[in-house]
């Protein structure tokens, strides 16, 4: 856990150094974002992730056990009525970043979990759709406005939920965008007004630092990272 908040508190400085100089970093800016990258730590011990957990078959309805079903290496749900071996495997977030101008679209979550936080659009993928479909359509559902999707920008897994965020840098092709159910609000936001402290998820802190950073040197490569919630056990 302190690698991953270290690793993170990595991203911040390299985002403070494109100021001009360290005068122009205000120390509160500075605390409130390691704050930010240290308090899930805090948070974990108390709410550690739970695992999937499954009874009965959805094939046939018949209870299910947990065992490694032969040629596996890891134990899976497995039903002994009908055979079916169940695979619980991670679910896809994807989202963009809408860009206007010099300033991006944000939304006020309606819902929980982060109720009244910020985020970028961003939802669970759907059956049927690209990833670039299901951004749109998310960013679409949540602020009603429409983007045209251009490059995949960033890559987080978050394995202790069992979640990979896909963030794509995307043009907002309007501003008749409107808050939908599931969000308070939707509004553009300038690199000086982003809500840092109200931010929902660190996945959106990291990529908007990544972001801004990026738009000084007006180069933008994918980012790919990971972030931890608990200890990873040593790799043999």
């Amino acid at each position: 856990m302190v690698f991953q908040a270290v690793n993170d508190i990595h991203y911040f400085v390299a985002y403070a150094r494109t100021a001009q100089s360290v005068h122009q970093i205000d120390q509160a800016f500075v605390f409130r974002h390691v704050l930010c990258l240290f308090t899930p730590l805090l948070q974990t011990s108390r709410n550690p992730p739970r695992a999937s957990n499954m009874n009965f078959c959805s094939h046939c309805g018949a209870p299910v056990r947990v065992e490694v079903p032969s040629g596996d290496n890891r134990p899976r749900h497995v039903c002994p009525g009908c055979g079916t071996i169940h695979y619980h495997n991670p679910k896809m977030v994807v989202g963009c970043i809408p860009e206007w101008e010099d300033k991006i679209l944000l939304c006020r979550r309606a819902i929980e979990p982060k109720y009244g936080l910020w985020t970028l659009p961003a939802g669970f993928m759907e059956n049927g759709e690209t990833t670039a479909e299901g951004a749109a359509r998310e960013t679409l559902e949540e602020t009603g406005a429409r983007v045209e999707i251009l490059n995949l920008y960033s890559m987080i897994s978050l394995p202790d939920i069992n979640q990979v965020y896909l963030v794509f840098r995307a043009k907002l092709l309007h501003l008749d965008f409107v808050p939908g159910e599931e969000s308070l609000e939707a509004a553009l936001f300038s690199e000086a007004d982003i809500p840092w402290d109200d931010l929902a998820f660190r996945t959106i802190h990291r990529t908007l630092m990544h972001y801004y950073a990026d738009r000084k040197t007006g180069q933008y490569p994918m980012h790919m990272g990971e972030i931890f919630h608990k200890p990873r056990p040593p790799q043999s």
